[in-house]
């Protein structure tokens, strides 16, 4: 037999094994790539079923609370549910609108400077008159010496008639060739010069006569103060007015606060707070009354009091609105604001009566006044010191504890404020107060 053509059966059973265990695994491979895929697509599956199912209960949930909510609002009026509604928006604006606030009010504090003073020069812009501040002392000039002699009449009847009529003193030593009129009401003060102006033309100078003229020009300023009441008025816009509180409004027309025209003032003042009311989106109706009726107080000279008390004293008796009547009392700071109302009056008669020429006063005389105060003070046994404050209005007296008793204390403070009626004059009132301390100490050894 030949060797090189022989070949063993054994070989072609162990190849073909060998390609059917390389199958079988390759087969295999697949069913476990498959199976992995199958169990990846059978977990998303679950997923999804779960997240079906949440949503489901979401759902449900959601369809409850509306059920809920519908079966509420089916119980409800027309405005409760719109009242429901808006308080959903509410809640769901509250973040949106609380950014927009703190933005604003960040522009608005960058901004708020440079807009009040543009809204200040524009108010005060807006208080410009046409009316020119006054300084005038009430003085009747003489033709000649002699008729001083006619003025004072035989044994001093006439000037004594007069002075009774008017409600003045009269000062004829004071300047040649013209008689002064001292009064710190000023509308008597203005019947006085026209009345004695009258009697000097006439020539008639009698007590009957004087008492005649006098009262004639009473009415004619009367008259006079009614028209320029109503003038000052209907200038501002205020026309519901009562008549009597227009005539004391007249009265500005002779009054002066420290060389300012109370005409101009209130005319000023009033423009400046109905600017700044309308800047301020502010009552400007109370603005305006409360502007136009500040200082009435200052003309009510029969009656004691500051300007404030008498100013609020009055506008009660006309029953105006309270909140006019708390812009009067408290445009001084005298009290607390209790309104931005108020407040705008206060800067208002500020701005008026602090600009640049407005007002003029005689600063010497005004130092004298005080130490006259404070020197009748003195004059009085037992007082130690004596301090005049608050313009005049006041003067603070401390006593020596050891002349002046607890008792005394109080007669001696009625004794000097009699002594400064019967020998001062003054506006408004002066208030006395009278101190004594006790002071005692030990020593501990």
């Amino acid at each position: 037999m030949n060797r090189a053509s022989y070949s063993d059966p054994n070989s072609g059973i162990s190849n073909s094994a060998d390609d059917l265990l390389k199958a079988a695994k390759e087969e295999l491979s697949q069913i476990k790539s498959q199976s992995q895929l199958i169990q990846k697509q059978t977990d998303d599956i679950q997923r999804d079923r779960d997240a079906l199912e949440r949503a489901r209960e979401a759902l449900s949930q959601d369809r409850q609370e509306l059920i809920d909510k519908l079966s509420k609002i089916s119980s409800l009026t027309k405005d409760e549910a719109k009242r429901e509604l808006l308080e959903v928006v509410d809640k769901e604006m509250n973040e949106e609108i609380a950014k927009k606030i703190r933005s604003a009010s960040q522009r608005v504090r960058q901004e708020s400077d440079k807009l009040a003073r543009e809204i200040l020069v524009d108010a005060m812009r807006h208080g410009v008159t046409e009316i020119t501040a006054e300084y005038t002392i009430s003085t009747v000039k003489l033709s000649d010496e002699g008729a001083k002699g006619r003025i004072i009449g035989q044994g001093g009847r006439n000037i004594r008639a007069f002075e009774r009529a008017t409600g003045v003193d009269v000062d004829l030593d004071e300047t040649p060739g013209e008689i002064r009129l001292s009064s710190f009401d000023s509308v008597r003060r203005e019947i006085a010069r026209i009345s004695l102006e009258k009697l000097l033309r006439d020539g008639r100078i009698q007590p009957s006569r004087i008492e005649e003229i006098v009262l004639k020009t009473k009415e004619e300023v009367e008259k006079i103060m009614l028209e320029e009441g109503k003038k000052l008025a209907e200038t501002v816009k205020v026309f519901s007015l009562p008549t009597e509180l227009l005539q004391i409004l007249g009265r500005f027309k002779y009054r002066f606060s420290y060389g300012q025209s109370m005409i101009l003032h209130t005319l000023e003042e009033t423009k400046i707070g109905i600017a700044l009311a309308h800047e301020l989106k502010a009552d400007v109706d109370t603005v305006r009354l409360g502007c136009l009726l500040h200082d009435i107080g200052k003309v009510m000279a029969d009656e004691e009091g500051s300007h404030i008390e008498l100013g609020v004293k009055l506008l009660k008796k006309f029953d105006l609105p309270e909140k006019v009547i708390r812009c009067v009392a408290e445009h001084h700071e005298d009290d607390p604001f209790s309104s931005v109302e108020s407040i705008i009056v206060y800067i208002s008669d500020a701005i008026s009566g602090g600009r640049p020429g407005a007002r003029y006063e005689d600063y010497e005389e005004y130092a004298a006044r005080l130490k006259k105060l404070e020197n009748l003070a003195m004059s009085f046994t037992g007082v130690q010191e004596a301090y005049a404050i608050q313009a005049g209005r006041e003067i603070r007296v401390i006593v020596k504890p050891e002349e002046v008793t607890d008792a005394a204390v109080t007669r001696l403070a009625h004794d000097i404020a009699k002594k400064i009626e019967a020998e001062m004059t003054y506006p408004g009132t002066v208030t006395v107060n009278a101190i004594r301390e006790v002071r005692a100490s030990g020593v501990a050894k």
